[in-house]
């Protein structure tokens, strides 16, 4: 508990009506949690506004309510604190609630549209093997020290995030690493957070469904970057376009990683093999248990964070060594007929581009590639053509199928994905609704040497349908084919 005085110091309200002299029990913005005692802030979202339900958490007991239109009537009871921005009010408040978390440990957000959960999950997993404790927040999951929890959210909202990075600090974290969405930045959900470092891997074509145009989905990227404090470093990718741009307007630290070209940070790829890689980076060896292009990104950004958080060269390259592929990141499985099935996440064009320009290069012309991808539903539907599009262009055969429909109708979205498809693909292409009969399908058309990707999914295990969602694993699918082969 905390004086309601007290909580009000993080933030300049416009007014304060009422005593200011009373405990706070739990501050919430989620008026379902209302008990007596919290303090509810009423934030405008873009589906609803919750100043409806002041009146239904005042009922519930609540001593105070931070607002930006206060009601008609007041309630003596109530200390009501009007703010010009509900959203960043809530940012402060959150910190101020939770002891201001992220000044306590070395954080390190990670942002672009892919790597976010490799680079992150990586950078945590070595860190561990570094000897120190240290958090995780991610697409697949949050973890505190070794505590796994499940991850809502790419980027958590103001009060579970500073609560979960609370917790870290409880549990003696010194570092942590988090995905930084776009959504978050637009949102301020990373309000008042203290980042020690930024990270950005790639901009492609993605959430046109929320930002509607590409320089939207630019700008919400860079104000992560923009808000970085003058102490923190900022470490883009060379190699992608908008990386000077994330660095255009930062206080923080200027550093860059490349593959193409000089760079604070340069990688090259020596030799690259289905079960691993021999990277280059800055002018040692090391072998990796990672395959692509892609991978070899995302562990020379993994390389540069380690080594600008303070971390020694020679043992971070010895720890690299170590690392293993995130769970639905390609992840490679071999078929007891002598094909190799491979799960990825890649659920972007530019995504699967990069998964099947990797597998092309190991496999050469010595094997077939078989894809099975799908477009999630109520998500940009430009894509789909373009996913369709890419996966033909880039595989001997292709299986179109479900992803997640969500509520749209998922025959509509495959008709959508078949008007990307070139003349020429068409008769090389299956279209299969049940995702489970598309994997199958893939498996027993593949012969040995083969390759079957099932791209889009990734670490999900489940498929959301009219909205419900139903148990659904590409791996454990892919492993129940194997199982039955085994026979």
């Amino acid at each position: 508990m905390k004086i309601l005085s007290q909580l009000l110091v993080a933030i300049k309200p416009l007014q304060v009506v009422g005593d200011t002299n009373k405990e706070i029990t739990d501050v919430i913005n989620d008026s379902r949690q209302a008990r007596p005692g919290v303090m509810f802030i009423a934030v405008k979202g873009v589906a609803v506004d919750s100043h409806r339900f002041i009146g239904d958490v005042i009922a519930a007991g609540a001593h105070a309510i931070v607002c930006e239109n206060l009601p008609e009537q007041l309630n003596g009871d109530v200390t009501y604190i009007q703010v010009e921005n509900s959203v960043k009010a809530l940012s402060r408040l959150a910190d101020e609630w939770f002891d201001h978390p992220s000044q306590h440990l070395k954080l390190v957000g990670v942002t672009g549209t892919n790597g976010k959960t490799t680079t992150a999950t990586l950078l945590y997993e070595m860190t561990r093997l570094m000897g120190y404790k240290a958090g995780l927040l991610s697409t697949v999951k949050n973890i505190i020290d070794t505590t796994e929890q499940e991850a809502k959210q790419t980027t958590p909202d103001h009060l579970t995030l500073n609560r979960l990075l609370h917790e870290m600090v409880l549990a003696g974290c010194e570092y942590a690493f988090m995905e930084v969405s776009s959504h978050a930045c637009v949102q301020g959900r990373i309000e008042g957070i203290n980042f020690a470092g930024g990270i950005f891997t790639n901009l492609t074509r993605d959430h046109l469904d929320f930002h509607k145009t590409v320089d939207n989905y630019i700008a919400a990227k860079k104000m992560f970057f923009d808000a970085l404090p003058a102490g923190a470093f900022a470490l883009v990718n060379a190699d992608d376009k908008v990386g000077e741009v994330m660095l255009q307007n930062t206080r923080a630290g200027k550093y860059r990683y490349s593959l193409r070209t000089m760079a604070d940070f340069k990688g090259r790829i020596v030799e690259s093999r289905l079960d691993g890689t021999t990277l280059e980076l800055n002018g040692n060896q090391v072998e990796v248990m990672f395959t692509g292009r892609f991978n070899a990104y995302n562990l020379l950004s993994v390389y540069g964070a380690a080594l600008l958080l303070g971390f020694d060269p020679q043992e971070v390259l010895v720890k690299m060594s170590l690392l293993v592929p995130v769970a639905g990141r390609f992840q490679t499985l071999r078929s007891p007929r002598g094909y190799t099935a491979i799960v990825d996440y890649a659920h972007t064009p530019d995504a699967l581009v990069n998964v099947l320009d990797t597998i092309r290069e190991v496999v050469g012309t010595g094997g077939h590639i078989i894809t099975v991808c799908g477009c999630g539903g109520d998500r940009d539907s430009g894509k789909r053509p373009i996913m369709a599009r890419e996966a033909a262009v880039r595989s001997d055969r292709v299986i179109l199928t479900s992803d997640n429909p969500r509520t749209e109708d998922p025959e509509m979205i495959l008709r959508d994905m078949e008007k990307g498809l070139p003349d020429d693909a068409r008769p090389r292409t299956l279209t299969i609704t049940d995702r489970r009969q598309a994997i199958r399908t893939a498996c027993q058309l593949a012969q040995s040497g083969d390759v079957v990707l099932v791209a889009g999914k990734g670490h999900e295990d489940y498929q959301e349908i009219q909205g419900v969602k139903h148990h659904f694993d590409d791996r454990e699918e892919v492993e129940a084919v194997f199982a039955n082969e085994n026979v």
